[in-house]
């Protein structure tokens, strides 16, 4: 046989593929396609409105099943676009849709673009005429599927042919959402700037036209730095298209300013801590996919872990303990003082009770939920927990443990930090050389800052992270992030603690209990979980805030039952702490100090708003603190610590320096450091101090007492069983009093 002729097989490879049938095969496909979109065409009709253009109500109940609030009244009014300024009709057109007047309902490349990226898993994205976007609204729903977007195309193309483009303009501004249960424009206009819709400037239009991309995020007196970054590079976007497009004089745009939105107004019936708890709820519903609008629509039944007994008790401690004691419409300095607090079940992540402010009516921020103060010394506890858990040590090798001594002299300066840090102890109080526990009690700033250069501030932030403190840009590594100069919310310290009263695993607040749809429900996030930091590291740090409530800054939080906690006042005492916990309940309270007369809110002092001097976290908050705890557990409770510190006994403080006479709480606040460079950290420490010179570094031990283990070694004998006047309490070693409850 002879060989195969290549030739050949080309010549029949190319009869099969000429030009001509591919081209007809593709013609062919394409007509198919055709043909198939026409009977889709055919056969999808333009609906009635569907469920959201007639919304129905949530439903929020507390844990016992007995309704809190019930929401979904309408806030919308319709208005023609006769009463609608041109330039802010133009400015939604800008914003959304420039070849609005031009195209037949449908952008083909975007929505296409957004389409695929929806199948393939993207997520939800943009792409959609202002046309589809009122299809959609008024005749779809917002479910992010292939499906739904197919028929809103079609719809758009089918409303576009039967309506002026006037109509399906109005349509779509009175029908989309603007945040603050606003939807359509008048009730956005109302919502935001207090006008009807036929008063608003073009500024504000193109303000309202921002926020349709992201209403939550881009409502200005509620939305993060990065929010107010965006929606004013949105609101300059629709400024400046309105120029390319001829809608709007160059010169009067340069004079334009971004027009501030006052601050919101709840709706009815979310007077007191209602409004708060909702908006708390459908903030923690959206962190877990669940859209805006689409909890706006309605439908839902939300059940809360909000114990209905519970909140009553947190409410009448605050009146009690605060708001009976000040005069906010005749005193301007008390009118100052803001009050925010959030209990936790540290077995569940339960938010069982919440405290937002004076009613969410009269100030809409909840001071639970606002991560805008600093937790001061609040999160020294964080730094402890740090050091055990990292096995970390000092400067000269002693491992770090409540007997650990270190150097209390006020304006020492940091070892071994790049960063120059020497922090001043609340009335520039000097202790000499103390303990760990002894720092903890009194709440030295000079022993923590050190004891965080020791950690490492990466290790502390890490650790810090891993309990449940939220990152940010004021979150920065540094010897002055031991004073908690971070942002927090009671409700991010109160989960914190949870975690170190659940022995080291993890505890994830949580407001809902569950929400039910009529055709989903949410699943709700774990709330307790791994173990994030050792059961001894959380159960030592517990052991030492036990001292902060026996025998230091903390006592005027102590009840008929044992408890742990923390006071903190951060710099210039613009905010005010106390976090604490029993075995059965976490509890965080603060004050916080804000000059709401002006336009904008700002930070002041609360020094001098209650009483004269300063408000520290261990006499207002540690008094609302035990007054809720106390009511909390019916009058008390016989629960225990089950701690595993690996550790007992007792131990002696170093003998002290003389220091001046101190003040009602000796160690709150973080000030300044000073601007002298930081010490040599290569050479090995100097010879310890004697008893009465204060000594050059906290790494050695003093002449006066021997180098004490990581554990007290000797129970001391003092003790302090009675409600402490306004100075250094006896006993405030941090020894083990015999009594391990003190009567309120």
């Amino acid at each position: 046989m002879g060989r195969p002729d290549k030739k050949a097989k080309k010549r029949g490879i190319r009869r099969l593929f000429t030009w001509r049938k591919l081209l007809g095969t593709f013609l062919l496909l394409c007509l198919v396609g055709a043909g198939g979109l026409y009977t889709v065409y055919l056969l999808v009709p333009v609906p009635t409105a569907n469920a959201e253009a007639t919304m129905q109500s949530n439903i929020y109940t507390y844990s016992n099943g007995k309704i809190l609030a019930r929401t979904g009244e309408i806030n919308r009014e319709i208005v023609g676009l006769d009463k609608i300024p041109l330039p802010v009709q133009r400015a939604f057109v800008a914003a959304e849709n420039k070849t609005f007047y031009k195209d037949n309902g449908v952008d083909l490349k975007g929505t296409t673009r957004a389409a695929w990226n929806t199948l393939t898993g993207k997520g939800k994205q943009g792409g959609s005429t202002i046309t589809q976007q009122y299809v959609k609204n008024f005749y779809l729903s917002q479910d992010q599927t292939a499906t739904r977007k197919l028929k809103e195309m079609i719809i758009a193309v089918k409303v576009d042919q039967e309506r002026e483009k006037s109509e399906i303009l109005a349509g779509y501004i009175n029908t989309s959402y603007y945040g603050r249960s606003s939807y359509g424009i008048q009730a956005a206009a109302r919502a935001y700037y207090g006008v009807d819709a036929s008063r608003l400037t073009t500024a504000q239009g193109a303000y309202l036209a921002s926020l349709l991309q992201a209403p939550n995020q881009y409502d200005w007196t509620s939305a993060s730095a990065t929010g107010r970054k965006l929606v004013e590079e949105r609101w300059n976007y629709v400024l400046d298209n309105m120029v390319e497009m001829d809608w709007l004089p160059a010169a009067e745009r340069a004079g334009l300013k971004f027009p501030v939105p006052r601050a919101p107004k709840p709706l009815p019936g979310m007077e007191g801590q209602t409004g708060y708890i909702v908006e708390a709820a459908n903030q923690e519903l959206m962190r877990q996919g669940v859209s805006e609008e689409d909890i706006k629509a309605g439908g839902w039944t939300i059940t809360l872990n909000i114990d209905e007994q519970k909140q009553k008790d947190l409410v009448a401690a605050v009146d009690k303990q605060l708001e009976d004691k000040i005069d906010r419409k005749g005193d301007k300095k008390a009118a100052t003082v803001q009050a925010g607090a959030t209990s936790v079940d540290p077995r569940t992540g339960g938010v069982v009770a919440m405290y937002g402010g004076v009613g969410a009516t009269e100030h809409w921020m909840s001071n639970a939920t606002r991560r805008d103060y600093q937790p001061a010394s609040t999160f020294k506890p964080i730094v402890l927990a740090s050091a055990v858990d990292n096995g970390s040590t000092t400067q000269d090798g002693r491992k770090i443990g409540l007997g650990t001594v270190y150097d209390g002299t006020s304006k020492r300066k940091v070892v071994g930090s790049p960063i120059p840090f020497s922090p001043e102890n609340e009335d520039d109080r000097s202790y000499g050389p103390v303990t760990v526990q002894k720092a903890t009690n009194s709440s030295i700033n000079s022993v923590y800052a050190q004891m965080i250069v020791d950690v490492g501030f990466d290790r502390t932030k890490k650790t810090a992270l891993a309990l449940g403190m939220k990152d940010g840009q004021d979150f920065g590594e540094s010897p002055a992030m031991s004073l908690g100069t971070m942002g927090a919310s009671t409700l991010d310290m109160a989960g914190v603690y949870a975690t170190l009263d659940n022995h080291g695993k993890k505890v994830v607040p949580a407001l809902v209990k569950s929400a039910r749809h009529h055709d989903r429900q949410v699943d709700v996030v774990k709330q307790t979980g791994e173990q994030v930091i050792s059961r001894k590291a959380a159960d030592t740090v517990t052991k030492a805030m036990t001292g902060v409530v026996r025998n230091g800054s903390g006592a005027r939080a102590a009840g008929d039952y044992e408890a742990a906690g923390k006071t903190g006042t951060s710099e210039n005492n613009r905010s005010a702490w106390f976090v604490g916990y029993t075995p059965e309940l976490v509890t965080a309270v603060a004050l916080f100090g804000e000059d709401t007369s002006g336009r904008i809110a700002e930070q002041v002092t609360l020094t001098d708003s209650i009483e004269p001097g300063r408000a520290n976290g261990g006499r207002f908050p540690a008094l609302i603190w035990g007054e809720y705890t106390e009511r909390a557990l019916n009058g008390g409770s016989d629960a225990e610590f089950d701690l595993e510190t690996g550790y007992s006994g007792g131990y002696d403080e170093p003998t002290r320096t003389a220091s001046p006479t101190p003040s009602d709480e000796p160690t709150e606040e973080p000030t300044r450091a000073t601007t002298t460079p930081p010490a040599p950290t290569t050479t090995a420490p100097t010879a310890p101090p004697t008893a009465t010179t204060p000594p050059p570094t906290p790494t050695r031990e003093t002449t006066t007492a021997p180098e004490p283990t990581e554990e007290p070694t000797r129970e001391p004998t003092n003790t302090a069983t009675i409600q402490p006047p306004d100075i250094e309490l006896p006993g405030g070693d941090g020894s083990t009093p015999d009594r391990t409850r003190q009567p309120r």
